[in-house]
């Protein structure tokens, strides 16, 4: 007889927890004999090294693996059905960095707080983020499309802070990394003793909730009817949610695909009922991050302490991902529109001109002014002869960059129809620097030419995969986006996973992820001018396409043009646009996000009149940015691209909360 889908969605969950422990069995029993087991779990033998490891490191490792699996598989359910979105995660939201960040701020200038509760460190921090990304939500009425671009960029802006405090608290870097990339190693029980009865708790309250829970799939009037307040039975299982991520990042760090990934894959297995998810999920959670910590102590050897697992956990998990995407229904919701920002319709006229006033102003007052040990100057003669060396190289590649970003921005949003989209989101910055890093190990010396060309690659790579899965999904939204996210954490656990390792060009690489122009002259500004003006020119040749592929395929054909070509012309544009400027001044591309929609805020609606607002706006936050990243915490420096996110992201998650007039 065929089982049905709930049970093959229990066989599934069982089945797959099942094979992890079998395989995290049979490892235990090659380091330690059966017939040990039971004495070294209760009292192990202070005489034999073997049962210490087994008692103080394997088992607990074991468990923690467990618990936190199961934990961000609840969470992740919880999320995706409160908020009624399937793109809905501790990651997606950014409820496990702003954990991060809170414990970050807390382990540098506050450790004592650690001593009182980690916990309350991160659930604080948690807190406030889910609190930003329900107030801005809320002003447009909680529309999915909101929600999901709210927690991206304050995923994006947090992880920004974590960086630049990890730049400015060096030796804090290595542990910071390990632990924040998701570490399950363990030298005794005190992470089990902390998590075991939180989630205990977590789970009995969550079971309370169930039946309630139903109800949010009634509209507010039926739900009223019934009795049940609708906005409280929300906020008690969000808070549910919040709780299981920060438990478990105070633990032990991000581990951010299994929330995602455990509620779709528990759904494609047939569990079609709250009830059914809410059991299956944690299980299924819990059977991933088991068998990936496995494959990672198997496979990593004596660099297994170096190696976290949440980051390994996107190497196995965002694969799975891509290859479960088109299983995923669409939802319908309002993922392709555009955000709707409230604008004024400037005259491009009199708005250009006001947009390069500005541009020249910043770019004088970055040349000009500066501090010293003494305070603010005004550089002049000599001195100025001299700071020119240094300040005008970084000033012109920092405008060439944003520029550049700005209309690959444009670009990407027109042709993706998706307005979340851009270098950053879809993970084509990330593609580019992991160009890098393999120019970094296939040559100890990588030139530019060298450099261009892999990062180039990664670029392409990683924009054939979005397009070529879009064109299977007929360019979903939601399918795109959840793409890019696969994408941009599999790179993401690979370079995590380098610098996690204590590789010597770890701080080297570092300080470029950051976005960083300290070390730009005059070759890599005559360089990047060079393919600038290449490049930006070409916006008018590809206006038309991108005025008409937003219609819709048959729209296109009909008005001849040829799809294919279109698309891969503007693919290739966009790559060589990030490309160069990932390559000046790092993979922190929020210029290409916040650009486009600040053109629009400002009425710019047409192709050609949208691209110039952003490239002159993309140039100037990074003008603006690397300004700001010399002189705010003189002597030290912030490198622009992470100081243009700081500056970028708050004033768009501004405008996201002011209602369309």
């Amino acid at each position: 007889m065929q089982a049905s889908h709930p049970q093959r969605a229990v066989l599934l969950g069982t089945g797959l927890m099942v094979l992890a422990l079998a395989w995290a069995l049979l490892r235990l029993g090659n380091q330690l004999p059966l017939a040990l087991w039971f004495d070294a779990a209760l009292q192990p033998s202070i005489q034999d090294t073997r049962q210490l490891l087994f008692h103080y490191a394997a088992l607990p490792r074991l468990v923690t693996a467990t618990l936190c699996g199961a934990a961000l598989g609840l969470a992740g359910v919880i999320f995706q059905h409160v908020l009624r979105n399937p793109l809905a995660s501790p990651t997606t939201l950014g409820v496990e960095t702003g954990a991060q960040l809170a414990l970050v701020i807390a382990t540098i200038w506050a450790p004592f707080l650690l001593g009182v509760g980690r916990e309350f460190v991160a659930v604080f921090g948690a807190l406030t983020v889910t609190a930003v990304i329900f107030a801005v939500s809320s002003a447009r009425g909680f529309s999915a499309l909101t929600l999901i671009l709210t927690g991206l960029v304050t995923s994006l802006f947090c992880g920004s802070l974590i960086v630049a405090l990890k730049l400015l608290n060096h030796e804090y870097i290595s542990a910071l990394f390990i632990w924040g990339a998701g570490s399950v190693i363990q030298q005794d029980w005190s992470v089990v003793t902390y998590l075991l009865p939180r989630f205990i708790v977590c789970a009995v309250l969550t079971a309370l909730l169930a039946r309630p829970l139903i109800v949010l799939t009634l509209d507010d009037e039926s739900a009223n009817a019934l009795g049940v307040s609708l906005r409280l039975l929300r906020l008690a299982a969000l808070l549910v949610a919040v709780l299981l991520t920060s438990f478990v990042t105070s633990a032990v760090g991000i581990i951010g695909f299994i929330g995602l990934a455990s509620p779709h894959i528990a759904r494609f297995a047939g569990a079609r009922r709250l009830q059914e998810r809410l059991l299956l999920a944690p299980l299924i959670g819990a059977g991933l991050l088991v068998f990936v910590d496995q494959a990672v102590q198997t496979f990593s050897g004596s660099f297994s302490d170096f190696l976290p697992t949440g980051a390994v956990t996107a190497l196995f998990g965002a694969p799975l991902l891509l290859w479960l995407l088109p299983q995923l229904c669409t939802t319908g919701n309002d993922l392709s529109a555009s955000v709707a920002l409230q604008s004024k319709n400037y005259d491009p006229a009199r708005l250009f001109p006001i947009l390069i006033a500005a541009l020249v102003g910043m770019t004088v007052v970055a040349i000009f002014l500066g501090r010293t040990a003494s305070g603010w100057s005004i550089a002049n003669g000599a001195t100025l002869a001299a700071l020119s060396e240094w300040r005008v190289p970084r000033i012109g590649v920092a405008l060439l960059a944003g520029g550049m970003l700005g209309m690959a921005g444009v670009l990407l949003q027109r042709l993706t129809r998706n307005s979340i989209a851009s270098p950053e989101v879809l993970g084509i910055g990330t593609g580019v620097a992991i160009g890098v890093l393999i120019s970094m190990i296939v040559s100890t010396a990588p030139g530019r030419g060298m450099q261009t060309a892999f990062s180039f690659a990664g670029a392409l790579a990683v924009l054939a995969i979005l397009l070529w899965r879009g064109a299977k999904s007929r360019m979903a939204p939601d399918q795109l986006l959840l793409t890019g996210i696969a994408l941009s954490a599999f790179l993401d656990a690979i370079i995590i996973s380098f610098l996690a390792w204590g590789d010597p060009r770890a701080s080297q690489l570092l300080s470029w992820l950051a976005g960083s122009t300290y070390k730009a002259d005059y070759a890599t500004l005559w360089t990047t001018l060079a393919v600038a003006v290449m490049l930006l020119p070409m916006a008018p040749l590809v206006s038309r396409w991108l005025d008409i592929l937003p219609l819709g395929e048959e729209t296109s054909r009909e008005l001849g043009i040829g799809l294919g070509r279109a698309r891969l012309t503007i693919m290739v544009l966009a790559s060589l646009l990030t490309a160069a400027s990932v390559l000046a001044i790092g993979p922190l591309t929020f210029a290409g996000l916040v650009g486009p929609h600040l053109a629009r805020a400002l009425g710019l609606r047409r192709v050609l009149e949208q691209v110039i607002g952003a490239v002159l706006i993309g140039a100037l936050i990074m003008v603006t940015a690397d300004w700001l990243g010399r002189i705010v915490i003189f002597p030290f420096q912030l490198p622009a691209g992470l100081v243009a996110g700081l500056i970028g992201v708050p004033y768009l998650i501004w405008h996201l909360t002011r209602r369309e007039g």
